[in-house]
This record gives C-alpha cells, structure tokens and sequence, in this order.
C-alpha cells in the first residue's frame, strides 16, 4: 500500500501501517508512563498474591460488571491501587488492619491519586466479606455520581 503523506508547514499525516501506537511521529503524541519499572514489577507480583476481600470484590466488579472496566493492582506512579477505573477516575481501595498504623501514608497516597483526578474510596476488608451489597452500593453510587458530573 503506498504511502499516504500530506505535506502542509506543519502537518504531515501517515497511514497506520506506518507507526504504531505510543510511538513518536505520525501525529501521535507519546502517552506518560503512569509508573517505573519497580512499581509495575511490584503490581505483577501483588496480583498473584490477592487477599480474600480482594478475590471477593474483584468477582464483582470485573469484566465491565459495573458498566466501567477496573483494573487490580494498577500501577499510578508509585502507588498500587488495589482497584483502578481509568476512565472512571475511580480508586478502590481495601483495608486490612495494618491500616490502623499507616494513617499518614494513605493520606499521602490519596492527595497523590487525587491530584491526578482520582476520587478515591476505602473500605474495610470486613466490610467486602460480611457486607458486600453495601459496598457494591457505595460504589455504584460514585459511578453514578461520577458519571453525571461528566
């Protein structure tokens, strides 16, 4: 197929055999890395190791469930959510007791997850194993919150 090239000062377009996505040129603009190599190795790991409220909700809200796609243990900068809409703007995290002695950190990783656009949301994992329909209630709530807001 031959070249597909249109030439003006400043624009210059080509056919999709010619690039590939996330490269430079064509007109297409380099997508930021949301995370280093260390974080995303860590999210690979943290998927394999998935805690019994984690397997619970993540029955529940993949595959488009909820209408939005979430990912588990989606690497955002240095952070890994256990949860993670992208296109919802939605973080869903689940808290074991080592929570109770890490206050600080989880504020500063949610101002971080909020300062890219993200509404992020906690529950308890006692909440996801003895009271799902409420959690799946909350979160509902936010995606429909979220959604009108668009």
């Amino acid at each position: 197929m031959p070249k597909l090239t249109l030439s003006l000062p400043h624009l210059r377009l080509a056919t999709n055999s010619e690039t590939k996505m996330g490269e430079h040129g064509g007109g297409k603009m380099p997508r930021p890395k949301r995370s280093n190599p260390k974080t995303k190795h860590k999210a690979i790991e943290l998927r394999k190791e998935s805690t019994p409220a984690e397997r619970k909700l993540w029955s529940r809200i993949r595959d488009d469930q909820l209408g939005v796609t979430f990912r588990r243990q989606h690497a955002v900068g240095n952070y890994i959510p256990d949860f993670c809409s992208p296109n919802a703007k939605l973080i869903v995290e689940l808290d074991g007791s080592q929570h109770l002695v890490q206050e600080e950190y989880d504020e500063e990783r949610t101002k971080y997850l909020e300062s890219l656009g993200y509404r992020v949301i906690r529950f308890w994992n006692n909440d996801v194993i003895n009271n799902m329909d409420a959690v799946m209630l909350a979160i509902i709530q936010i995606l429909e919150a979220n959604e009108k807001a668009r």
